[in-house]
């Protein structure tokens, strides 16, 4: 199925590229989500005169983002949690709690922009996390997990 890309989608291609991808993919989760548009003669004609517009919003977009980044950077988030004497974790620091703790120290971030790509932190220390702000903007934040035993 050939669609017309309304923004920067990874391993795909940007803003007004054409793209064929499988029925399903464009189904469930391109068109639904506002990330492109079936590639029709109509669509094609509606896009080129949107065309500014949406590259405007693109740019916009990755300007905040990079704002973003730059408050995220110099962050540094301690986590606590119970440990056992050797830092061992009796449960695990994921995603969900590293976005809570950036949203309790003033920066709001959804759970699906941080990144923990070795999975779950099971150790207390020091660990860089990186949060997926933009297709093209990652910020990577200082966190130190303290275990209390």
């Amino acid at each position: 199925m050939d669609v017309i890309l309304l923004q920067k989608v990874e391993n795909l291609g940007g803003l007004g590229d054409r793209a064929t991808v499988r029925p399903g993919y464009a189904r469930n989760y391109l068109i639904p989500f506002g990330k492109a548009v079936p590639a029709t003669p109509d669509r094609i004609a509606e896009f080129e005169s949107r065309r500014a517009e949406l590259e405007r919003e693109a740019a916009e977009n990755f300007a905040h983002a990079q704002g973003r980044k730059t408050e995220l950077e110099s962050v540094t988030v301690t986590l606590r949690a119970k440990a056992s004497g050797e830092g061992k974790l009796y449960g695990s620091i994921g995603t969900a709690d590293v976005a809570e703790a950036l949203t309790a120290s003033g920066h709001p971030v959804e759970r699906r922009e941080v990144r923990l790509p070795e999975g779950p932190i099971r150790m207390a220390g020091e660990y860089d996390v990186t949060v997926h702000l933009h297709s093209d903007v990652d910020a990577v934040v200082h966190m130190v997990v303290v275990g209390e035993e």
